[in-house]
This record gives structure tokens, sequence and C-alpha cells, in this order.
């Protein structure tokens, strides 16, 4: 089972500019439907009488490092999708059942683009936190999926499995990236 549902809304802010029904919508979607999913996987696979199974819960990396751009309510929906997934390891471990976080960094998908726009310093502020100096694309996320989901994977319980290019273990991207000009420096020593 892949519960890979979710919202940011773009009213999403900060603690005082995020409205509480962004706030509830985005928590609803994010949290409530991964809740529902995994217990529906749980009821369906003692249903089927099933001794083996995997549950895989998209979180975020922004679950492990944060976000400097506020996007509140998502960052504490995908931090309670970490918790959420470790507790459902631990209590249906004997049970054969395992649950694992996925936790991409941002991907290439028509979303994302459409979100960008051509804005090149939005677009850059973001790449710049890639070593590999770009987006991660979808395919890249499914292969870890299908790890997850597989026999490969059957010692794998309560992970949080980090798909980012090395985003959250780079405290400074390599040279030749980023923004053009004197920004440029600023941004190769800092984490934005």
């Amino acid at each position: 089972m892949f519960n890979n549902a979710g919202i940011m809304h773009a009213r999403d802010d900060d603690a005082i500019s995020t409205p509480e029904e962004i706030w509830d919508l985005t928590q609803n979607i994010n949290v409530k439907g991964v809740w529902f999913g995994s217990k529906h996987a749980v009821l369906s696979l003692r249903r089927h009488k099933k001794t083996k199974g995997s549950i895989i819960n998209t979180a975020s990396v922004v679950a492990l490092v944060g976000s400097a751009t506020p996007q509140l309510a998502y960052t504490a929906s995908k931090g309670a999708v970490l918790a959420l997934t470790r507790e459902l390891a631990i209590v249906h471990a004997r049970e054969g059942f395992r649950f694992n976080n996925l936790c991409p960094a941002p991907l290439n998908t028509p979303l994302l683009q459409d979100w960008l726009g051509d804005d090149v310093a939005k677009r850059q502020r973001r790449e710049i936190h890639f070593p590999s100096g770009r987006f991660g694309e979808a395919i890249e996320q499914a292969h870890a999926v299908v790890f997850l989901a597989s026999d490969e994977s059957s010692f794998v319980n309560g992970h949080d499995f980090v798909v980012d290019g090395g985003m959250t273990k780079a405290y400074v991207t390599p040279e030749g990236q980023g923004v053009p000009g004197p920004a440029n420096n600023a941004s190769k020593t800092s984490l934005e």
C-alpha cells in the first residue's frame, strides 16, 4: 500500500498568517488521509489473513529539516506522518506488517513546474541545495517505493527512507551553483 496523497496549499504560511481552515484542511488530507489509508490496509491484510504486508507513507524532507520558506501546516503534517508511521511500525510488527516513510525532496513534476513558473530566482533558491544541482525525478521516488514494497526490504520497518539526492546531508553546495552575481557567494555557504 502506498499512501501518497497530500497537499501544500498556496495560503499555507507561518504561525501568524496561516488561516485556520488551511491548517485544518492540510492536516485532514496529509495526516488523516494517511491514517485512514493505513487503517484500511491493516484491516484488509487481516481480513485476507496475510502474514506480511508493506505500507509506505509519504512524508517529506521538511519533516526532517524544516523549511525557511513558511509552509507551517505542510511541515507539521509531514512531521505527524513520521510519528504516525513509526508507531504503526512498532504496533503491527508482530503481525508481519511493515510501515515505512518515504521522505522525498521536491520532485520535478508538473505541479512543481506550475508552482515555480518562470521565476528563475525561485527555482535557483531551491535547486542550490541539491549537490547534483537538480530536482529529483518521480521515477527516482518510484524506485524507492518499489524497494520498500518488495521482499528485498523485509527487515526494513519504521524507517524514514530519504530520497533527496543528498540535499539533507549537504552543508554547502559545489562551486558554480546558485544565483549568478554577488548573491551566489552567500548562497553557497548557507542553507535557506
